[in-house]
């Protein structure tokens, strides 16, 4: 099953509360029971289109009823809304998330959460409608980057990779690069995560550093970005996140399981060949 769920923050709570949503604020009865494939149990898992409503797609098509397991899953465009859900009991798990943004997420909003080991790379990249190569972009340039802190960092260290900024630190952000971190002088217009695509095409910004389920989802590819993040020793892996209280629902730990199975490993590299996606177990 796979539904698309496409909400603003605003009033989120009250709107996946509702039953048709399929999740429930507490583990089941029988989710703490062993699976059993000839009655499978049914997760409401949110997640992001591409890559990783994709991945879990592949695991319902054969792993997951083999295992006792339906997922349901709930396609959300938006990075607020998979832990807004996931808190209020909406989803049982998310799959969206990498662990500063986790991390940032529950030290600022207070949520209970558990999460899994990694399990995949989109690496962040820079594309421009302007100019072919990074060495083009001139003094004073305008950038559309993330207003998301823990994605914006990771967005300067692509373009300090490229010779653009220097310096960068992890709590290093756009509104307080000093003249030696910035010595272009490089105008940084925030965005949404969500709508750096949009700026892509906007004739007034020159380089545009967009994140990778939303690079895939818009058809374009890293082998065509001005600059890629390296995947070697990257913080940046998605994981499956779960409600602290969940930490036991035999569900929820067999969905981990398999996400870190050689099938979806095989499955990754043969969907992604050119590393858009990368295995990170």
């Amino acid at each position: 099953m796979r539904k698309s769920l496409t909400l603003l923050a605003t009033g989120i709570a009250a709107a996946l509360a509702l039953t048709g949503c399929g999740g429930s604020s507490a583990p089941s009865a029988e989710s703490s029971q062993a699976l059993d494939p000839a009655k499978p149990v049914t997760l409401t898992v949110g997640a992001s289109p591409v890559p990783q409503a994709k991945i879990l797609e592949f695991l319902n098509q054969d792993l997951a009823p083999k295992a006792g397991l339906k997922l349901d899953i709930k396609e959300i465009e938006d990075y607020q809304t998979p832990n807004t859900a996931l808190s209020d009991g909406s989803l049982d798990a998310n799959y969206y998330q990498h662990l500063p943004w986790f991390e940032d997420q529950v030290k600022t909003k207070g949520y209970d959460f558990g999460h899994g080991a990694g399990v995949h790379i989109e690496p962040y990249a820079a594309f421009s409608e302007k100019v072919k190569n990074i060495s083009e972009i001139k003094d004073g340039a305008k950038i559309a980057i993330t207003n998301d802190p823990s994605n914006q960092v990771r967005a300067l260290r692509v373009l300090e990779k490229a010779g653009l900024v220097k310096d960068i630190k992890d709590d290093t952000s756009v509104i307080a690069l000093t003249d030696a971190q910035n010595p272009k002088k490089l105008k940084f217009s925030e965005n949404q995560p969500e709508l750096l695509i949009n700026d892509l095409k906007d004739p007034s910004v020159d380089l545009a550093l967009i994140n990778g389920n939303f690079i895939l989802k818009a058809g374009l590819s890293t082998t065509d970005a001005l600059a890629v993040e390296s995947t070697e020793n990257n913080p940046y892996a998605n994981f499956l996140a779960w409600r602290s209280e969940s930490k036991d629902d035999a569900r929820i730990k067999k969905l981990d399981e398999l996400l870190h199975s050689a099938e979806v490993k095989a499955f990754i590299q043969k969907e992604w060949p050119n590393g858009d996606v990368t295995v990170a177990f």
